[in-house]
């Protein structure tokens, strides 16, 4: 069973909320939100990652590297 995404819009000054199913436009900015959050994820770790093969690489801890950079 498949569901529509929901959107919910709230009034900030009487406090109203409605609920209803998103549009095909609003799923799709949504699958390229998700899409560019994964990938943003992806790339961050892959940051990571290098920077503890550099560390390793140079023998070196995370707070030796910040002492040397600062």
């Amino acid at each position: 069973m498949t569901t529509t995404p929901q959107v919910k819009i709230v009034n900030a000054v009487t406090g109203e909320e409605i609920v209803r199913d998103a549009t095909s436009t609003e799923i799709t900015q949504m699958q390229k939100d998700a899409a560019n959050y994964k990938e943003q994820l992806a790339e961050a770790e892959a940051k990571a990652n290098a920077k503890v093969a550099l560390l390793t690489k140079l023998g070196i801890t995370t707070e030796e590297a910040t002492l040397l950079l600062s």
